[in-house]
């Protein structure tokens, strides 16, 4: 095969499992959609489309029914994953660049299972530093394998299958024989009071219990974060060591942090470059 030929072929198959996310994405953000519809959606003909549907069937995403397609029962925790991964992501990604700054060779760090720390994961995946990296997160796994240098540890636990992620007793209980010289988590809502919230009781516990075994929590969060609740309380902003967020955050949320003491970085947005 030529080398014009090979790239190509690459564009191509890079071309497709683009669109195959795509319509993974449509389906479960619309629901049961007609084939027509996903052709129309994604500027393709009927039998690419019907193509691609098959093989999304043959993997067990989704299913097919006279001209119809809808995800797969099994598949919707999965593509809530990807669709929460997908927004914001040139925010996520400011973030995380400004996040890998403050990795140190050869230290022990834990990220946790949240998207925005996910993206993190992957900076480090494209300039690999010598780390052990504990985690809970099993799509950070994903990310973080047979990267040189990098050694993974996943905690064990009960996986909670809405976030990927290891929580509960056994994983807490892991947590109690390490130290992390550096611990990088997100949250679900960063309250007016400065209380820092998760939308889940086991994951809130597993993360309180996590901030307790570092003197340097590093906390990830996109600008819409704040000003929300969450139904369980993790810590306050008055325990977090610094705050690492996207320009878009709101003057008020930056004195409110100046005047609690947390030092606050402010990440520009990353322009991704092709082929990312």
């Amino acid at each position: 095969m030529s080398v014009i030929t090979h790239h190509s072929y690459l564009l191509r198959r890079t071309m497709q499992l683009d669109r195959l996310t795509e319509i993974r994405q449509y389906l479960y953000t619309n629901g049961q959609s007609s084939i027509q519809d996903l052709a129309t959606h994604t500027g393709v003909s009927l039998p690419t489309i019907r193509r691609d549907l098959l093989r999304l069937e043959d993997e067990g995403v989704i299913e097919r029914e006279h001209g119809w397609a809808r995800i797969a029962q099994q598949s919707n925790t999965e593509i809530a994953f990807e669709l929460r991964a997908s927004q914001r992501i040139d925010e996520k990604r400011a973030i995380a660049e400004a996040a890998y700054s403050l990795l140190r060779p050869n230290t022990t760090v834990f990220f946790d299972a949240g998207t925005t720390v996910q993206q993190l994961a992957r900076k480090l995946r494209s300039m690999p530093i010598p780390l052990t990296v504990f985690t809970n997160g099993l799509a950070l796994v994903q990310e973080l394998k047979s990267i040189p240098g990098v050694s993974v540890h996943l905690t064990g636990g009960a996986l909670r299958i809405e976030n990927l992620s290891m929580v509960g007793p056994l994983a807490e209980r892991m947590l109690e024989m390490v130290w992390f010289d550096q611990v990088f988590i997100g949250c679900s809502a960063i309250a007016e009071d400065g209380k820092v919230h998760s939308i889940d009781l086991q994951e809130a516990a597993f993360n309180a219990k996590t901030l307790l075994r570092t003197s340097k929590k590093i906390f990830l969060t996109d600008s819409k974060k704040f000003g929300n609740k969450a139904p369980y309380v993790v810590c306050s902003l008055n325990d977090i060591n610094r705050v690492i967020s996207d320009s878009d955050l709101p003057e008020s949320w930056r004195k409110k942090l100046e005047k609690m003491g947390v030092p606050l970085t402010l990440a520009a947005p990353v322009t991704a470059k092709a082929g990312d």
